[in-house]
């Protein structure tokens, strides 16, 4: 079957209605869980051999996060799917008015390497929730752990609803070409931007699920080691290959000093002495990436870590002090084990630093001050802003996940997926009589004009 019979036989079981009752919404919702409790080893298995996970890792950020998203969704799904009452203007009562949630049709998940299982099924939890056909692409970066979603995701889910296609850029190019009611994609901002151009030409609505330079600001008042520890359990884990972790520090010259051995103390008690032996810390997906972030680390001064080897794409947990601002790390996402410190004058200096780059898609701040706090939230601009914890945030169901700007446009989690992947439809209900409609009915008359001018003071 082509890709475009493909998207075709989706729409054939959209267009039938199967996917919107809610006992089938639900049926898919428990299968897809199942699927992540029945076949975990699987998928521990495959996640080890693409990213080197361990398996306790795999379960917290990966199978038991997409568990947690479904238990989530499940006890509120009646609830947030109840048409929601809206108050009708003086004028056009006796009336009723509600908004009704309805599903897009068939969607498309186009899911990056780093998090293999949760951010492909994740999103899918919300489609199909909402009553959608959903067809998921897997990244081909993650080889084992696509293989795994081709075979169980057929066996587990409604195939005539839900369809995967593997493949690389030729099938992805293929498949933006098709005609889709929503497209999803999370991934790097370069092939943000080919998804919403290629989205624009069938007026397809996107939600694009970036990442960015995430900061991070310490300041004189926390507990310099308790932060470090969250700081380098938040930047380390996978490696450093997600889109949220703590991407660079600013902090003060006193600070930053107390603070870089805080950190090599940190990535010890993590990892032991030596990362390259501890079952806990990943692997570099690729050679390519490898190669990227290799040549990223002769900047400043290096505190612990900065040891690579390419045949095991291991990279060690690296963390650099007094990097120059204008540094190639400083530049670009650095995605990846490598942690480098800055320093500022001051509150005012690191808010100017943030400022001064793209609205990142997390921001985490150490400080007891509430001071310090408001200002960080009230004068930035970013897609989450996370006080004493990284990437904590992802785990609250309640919370929108998103970028802003060139991290991204649209939210997910929870209530959010479902907005997402709904249309939020507009009803009006008034009865035929009595027909109060005619007091503003052609022909105009001298009564009318008064009543519609008083009509307008009114609602002014």
């Amino acid at each position: 079957m082509t890709l475009a019979q493909t998207v075709e036989a989706l729409r054939r079981t959209y267009d039938s209605g199967i996917t919107k009752p809610l006992p089938w919404r639900f049926a898919q919702l428990a299968a897809l869980r199942r699927m992540l409790t029945e076949r975990s080893a699987e998928f521990e298995d495959a996640l080890l051999a693409d990213l080197g996970k361990n398996p306790t890792e795999s379960q917290i950020a990966e199978l038991g996060f997409v568990v947690g998203e479904i238990d989530h969704v499940v006890r509120h799904l009646r609830r947030w799917l109840r048409p929601r009452r809206v108050s009708v203007p003086g004028a056009l009562l006796p009336a009723r008015a509600s908004v009704v949630r309805e599903p897009l049709g068939v969607v498309l998940v186009i899911a990056p390497w780093n998090y293999p299982v949760q951010l492909l099924l994740a999103p899918v939890v919300g489609a199909l929730a909402a009553g959608n056909a959903v067809l998921v692409k897997p990244s081909e970066l993650a080889p084992a752990t696509s293989a795994v979603m081709a075979r169980l995701i057929p066996e587990y889910l409604d195939p005539r609803a839900v369809s995967v296609v593997e493949g690389g850029v030729e099938e992805t190019t293929e498949l933006l070409e098709q005609r889709f009611d929503h497209i999803f994609y999370t991934g790097n901002g370069r092939v943000g931007r080919i998804v919403a151009a290629a989205a624009v030409k069938n007026l397809t609505p996107v939600t694009l699920e970036l990442g960015g330079k995430s900061p991070v600001y310490v300041d004189d008042s926390v507990d310099v080691d308790a932060a470090a520890q969250r700081i380098a359990w938040g930047k380390f884990m996978n490696a450093g290959q997600t889109c949220v972790a703590p991407d660079y520090i600013l902090a003060t010259a006193a600070v930053a000093e107390r603070l870089a051995g805080a950190l090599e103390r940190a990535v010890r008690a993590l990892y032991g002495d030596d990362p390259a032996t501890s079952p806990d810390y990943g692997r570099i997906v690729n050679d390519h990436q490898f190669d990227r972030l290799s040549g990223l680390l002769d900047a400043g001064t290096t505190v612990t870590g900065a040891t690579a080897d390419r045949a095991s794409h291991y990279l060690a947990p690296t963390v650099l002090r007094d990097v120059p601002r204008d540094a190639p790390v400083m530049r670009e996402e650095i995605f990846g084990p490598i942690l480098p410190i800055v320093t500022v004058s001051g509150l005012d200096d690191a808010i100017s630093v943030i400022n001064g780059g793209d609205k990142p898609l997390a921001l985490y701040v150490f400080s007891d001050s509430a001071r310090v706090r408001r200002r960080i939230l009230t004068e930035t601009s970013s897609g989450a802003v996370g006080f004493g914890v990284p990437a904590a945030h992802l785990a609250v169901g309640g919370l929108p996940f998103g970028g802003v700007g060139d991290s991204g446009s649209g939210a997910y989690h929870g209530e959010n997926s479902l907005r997402t992947f709904s249309h939020e439809k507009a009803v009006l209900t008034k009865s035929l009589k009595p027909d109060t409609m005619k007091l503003i009915y052609p022909p105009y008359t001298e009564a009318k004009d008064k009543f519609a001018r008083g009509l307008l003071r009114k609602l002014g």
